[in-house]
């Protein structure tokens, strides 16, 4: 059985007879309709690719514990074919996840292949020894990095996170304001399985954090003119509480974006997972400078409220039953601060070692406690129902819709085209041949767009 690895496709050397198969090589574009062309205009590309780290890679489906890690034939060589891959592609941008950081060998052979290649390479192990982690390479014919950071959740699961703060090389732009910044901020990152649907939280959790964390690096280096790209396997699809609130916090699919699929489109699929299961869960986020975004602690109350009201509705509960499970055994028509408090414990949203703290709880009563009298009537509790904390912002909308406050100009992105690896996948079939990784490899391409923000976006 092992031995037939050797002979799958995947393990073959790059050569012209596969470049049909390659999503973009340089800055050569794709087309709709299969053919390719030469990009005339400077273009960015950036790889998110979840490469399966043999630690956990299964190569006995009858005895679970024959793991790739314990073949070094095997891993090397499957690593050897995804570096190939890489670089045939020459991506200004790479995000890899479930690099196994623990062993010298590979790390060494990426790092030497990428870096004699012209990247610049950025690795980061999960917390508590797991053995994996993140590998973020930067192409240096493309950007200069001003900056890295790290992000350790220390939290169930011990998710990690890498930040970016990278410049173009070469303007892409040209332009007579000096001061319009031609700069990406980049994460990384890898967010938790979710083993049951209680850990939803754990999972929403994680990318508050992250863009917690964006809010302040931009807001202490003046940095609210630059576009953010997020990167990485979020182990969740487009049904989920994570993408919606990426959405409402003005990120778009840029897969989605290329191919004009809507938020309820759900055609493709990236992954494989343990279960046999297969769905869309990698995603090259993108937010330009000039979204009008909800403030991020609203958008996060309603995400929060959106995965309550799914708890409940998975104990079969509806808006009057759920009301009812909430007031608990008050007499009043109403529901208290601490009876709110019992039902998260209850749906198992609240533990010491993850879930929602007292301060979030308490934070999230507070929104839904409009009047601030101390509990909540029914009016009030369709509103966390139905998840709206304030008046809705159009998350499309931008400031050349307005007449006011328009002063800068700033640099952002276009979705030129975006593509998965197998091509299979588009269409929403996991083909059997495939052994790569059990994640397909998702490519994007932007141009550079010149854009313009109001006095608000800055």
């Amino acid at each position: 059985m092992l031995v037939s690895f050797f002979k799958d496709p995947e393990f073959a050397n790059v050569d012209s007879s596969e470049n049909e198969s390659i999503p973009f090589r340089g800055t050569i574009l794709r087309t709709k309709s299969g053919k390719f062309s030469s990009v005339s205009e400077p273009c960015v590309s950036c790889t998110t690719f979840n490469i399966l780290a043999p630690i956990y890679k299964r190569l006995d489906q009858q005895n679970q514990n024959v793991r790739e890690s314990d073949f070094r034939a095997f891993w090397l060589a499957r690593n050897e074919r995804i570096v190939d891959w890489l670089l045939y592609e020459s991506s200004s941008i790479i995000c890899l996840q479930e690099f196994w950081v623990v062993n010298e060998e590979l790390v060494q052979m990426y790092e030497q292949r990428l870096g004699a290649s012209g990247y610049d390479t950025f690795k980061l192990a999960r917390t508590n020894n797991r053995g994996d982690g993140l590998l973020t390479a930067i192409h240096k014919e493309y950007f200069r990095v001003l900056n890295y950071r790290e992000l350790l959740f220390n939290d169930f699961g011990d998710r990690v996170a890498q930040l970016l703060h990278v410049q173009s090389v070469i303007p892409f732009l040209q332009n007579n304001d000096d001061s319009m910044q031609q700069e990406i901020l980049i994460v990384n990152t890898h967010l938790l399985f979710p083993h049951d649907s209680s850990l939803s939280i754990v999972r929403l959790h994680q990318v508050y954090k992250i863009l917690q964390y964006l809010e302040t690096y931009q807001r202490e280096n003046k940095l609210s003119q630059v576009p953010v790209m997020l990167c990485g396997d979020w182990n969740g699809s487009k049904r989920g509480h994570v993408y919606k609130f990426l959405r409402s916090q003005g990120f778009v699919s840029s897969y989605d974006i290329a191919h004009e699929y809507t938020d309820s489109d759900h055609k493709w699929v990236s992954h494989r997972n343990h279960r046999g299961n297969i769905c869309g869960v990698d995603f090259i986020w993108l937010r330009n400078p000039n979204k009008s975004i909800k403030p991020l602690k609203i958008s996060w109350a309603e995400a929060a409220f959106g995965i309550i009201k799914y708890q409940l509705q998975t104990a079969q509960l509806n808006e009057k039953d759920a009301f009812d499970f909430l007031r608990a055994d008050n007499n009043g028509n109403y529901i208290t601060y601490s009876d709110f408090c019992d039902a998260l414990k209850q749906l198992k949203l609240t533990s010491l070692s993850h879930g929602l703290s007292f301060q979030e709880m308490k934070d999230l009563w507070v929104q839904a406690d409009v009047d601030g009298n101390g509990v909540l009537d029914y009016d009030e509790f369709k509103r966390i129902w139905y998840c709206t904390c304030s008046e809705h912002i159009d998350e499309d909308s931008n400031s050349e819709d307005s007449n006011e406050g328009i002063t800068k100009e700033a640099f952002g992105f276009a979705v030129k085209n975006a593509i998965l690896f197998p091509r299979e996948v588009e269409k929403g079939i996991w083909p059997e041949n495939y052994h790569l990784s059990d994640h397909a490899r998702l490519t994007a391409l932007f141009s550079p767009v010149r854009l313009r923000c109001s006095q608000k976006s800055l």
